[in-house]
């Protein structure tokens, strides 16, 4: 970096999906932009579930399907909800929805990958370098250090995760509370092509998603997940840091449960470990948001708290909140304006964006799930086995009796106190998502 004299106009920090796309649409622009990454390179430290979206990966990257590392397209959604040792599992199938769906990729291989076309495109990339704190002047974010030197620009974009001690630094949030981050943890098993296929009934370029309620999380504020690839079984978890102090259990405690539960184990048998990884995923939603902007400063992805976990949403986020970030950036250095006030319109970019949109639609969501996860997450998913049990189980009881014994387990088995308390959140949700 030398040979940029240590000023640039952008500095972004952290090369992952919110980076890259901030520093490619700012590059595409004729504008100098320095990213710089902490580890060996893209993705050599970026853990997710599995999939990328087909669309907003186009806004950033229109011909991506002719050269990225993919694994496959998924067709089909399986939502699994695992009670102790059975479980109900409901299929959505598509194989037309190329333009909208998504691909199932590998982060050490995909972003690696763009960070290349953003190379291609001019962003001068620094790996294995840790901005160790941000450079103010009189309140103004001004550069970075890291622990080699100090780098200069007009505007730094921070896209350094979940964890953004550089926007706690300067005040742009607070620390973040246990409730608010899950920590997710994943195992990747090598599983022959032919027996991938046959065990999700998927051809050789179709993948299948599991999203997973219940089994080992029942009463946890967690989810579970399983992706295909083209020769491996990616499953995991995540669970929020609260829940797990609580219960006094490990992550990979629950991940190891989850495996040996009878409707997911015959999906990874005889699978050979390839990688366990870790990460901790924002949770706290559209009021745990932390401000976005400041003088000479933006905030993207994890690091903003973009996370739609209701719908497994977080690389799109990331990818369209930094697009809007690098595009608010080319107006601030066209206009040699770069104080809070111009840079306000990143947010306002965001808040016409389906991202902030959908964040503010479950904006209640989270508050909901804590106050009722024992009912919600673990109460009525064993029920609805329990119905599914009833309904298929085929005994000299007449049908009607059965139904009927069912209904009155529901107000036997729970007070009517706590049933009125559900219903009142079912429809505090509902309000917050339909006004």
């Amino acid at each position: 970096m030398t040979e940029l004299n240590n000023k640039t106009e952008v500095i972004v920090v952290g090369g992952g999906p919110a980076g890259i796309a901030a520093a490619i649409t700012i590059a595409r622009n004729g504008k100098k932009v320095v990213l710089i990454e902490r580890g060996k390179f893209s993705g050599s430290k970026n853990v997710f579930g599995g999939a990328i979206y087909t669309q907003p990966t186009k806004e950033i990257f229109p011909d991506f399907e002719k050269s990225a590392p993919l694994e496959r397209r998924n067709v089909e959604h399986k939502y699994a909800i695992l009670s102790q040792d059975d479980a109900t599992v409901v299929s959505y199938r598509d194989k037309k929805s190329e333009a909208y769906g998504s691909y199932t990729v590998i982060r050490a291989k995909f972003d690696r990958w763009m960070a290349e076309q953003a190379k291609k495109e001019g962003v001068y990339i620094v790996e294995e370098t840790v901005v160790r704190e941000l450079i103010t002047d009189n309140g103004k974010v001004t550069g970075v250090k890291t622990e080699l030197e100090d780098y200069y620009a007009d505007i730094v974009i921070l896209a350094d995760g979940v964890n953004s001690l550089l926007a706690k630094s300067i005040g742009l949030r607070k620390d973040i509370e246990c409730k608010d981050v899950a920590l997710s943890v994943k195992e990747v098993f090598k599983l022959d092509r032919e027996k991938i296929n046959d065990r999700f009934n998927i051809a050789d370029d179709e993948g299948c998603i599991y999203e997973i309620f219940g089994g080992s999380m029942l009463g946890k504020l967690g989810l579970g997940f399983m992706y295909t690839n083209k020769d491996s079984v990616s499953i995991g978890l995540g669970v929020t840091l609260d829940d797990l102090t609580a219960g006094k259990v490990k992550p990979y405690e629950l991940l190891d449960e989850l495996k040996a539960h009878p409707a997911i184990a015959p999906l990874i048998k005889g699978g050979e470990l390839l990688e366990y990884s870790a990460h901790l995923i924002p949770e706290g939603g559209y009021k745990k948001m932390p401000q976005l902007y400041s003088d000479g400063v933006m905030v993207t992805g994890d690091a903003a708290m973009l996370v739609n976990n209701l719908h497994w949403e977080g690389t799109n986020l990331a990818m369209i909140s930094g697009k809007l970030a690098g595009e608010t950036a080319l107006i601030a250095l066209k206009q040699n304006d770069f104080s809070a006030s111009m840079l306000s319109r990143y947010q306002k970019k965001l808040e016409n964006s389906f991202v902030l949109k959908d964040l503010k639609t479950y904006k209640e969501l989270m508050d909901v799930m804590h106050s009722r996860k024992s009912s919600f997450l673990k109460y009525y998913l064993e029920k609805i086995n329990a119905f599914f049990k009833m309904f298929t189980f085929v005994d000299s009881i007449p049908k009607r009796k059965k139904y009927l014994d069912f209904i009155k387990t529901i107000f036997s088995d729970r007070k009517i106190s706590e049933l009125f308390k559900d219903a009142g959140s079912v429809i505090k949700l509902l309000w917050s998502i339909l006004k």
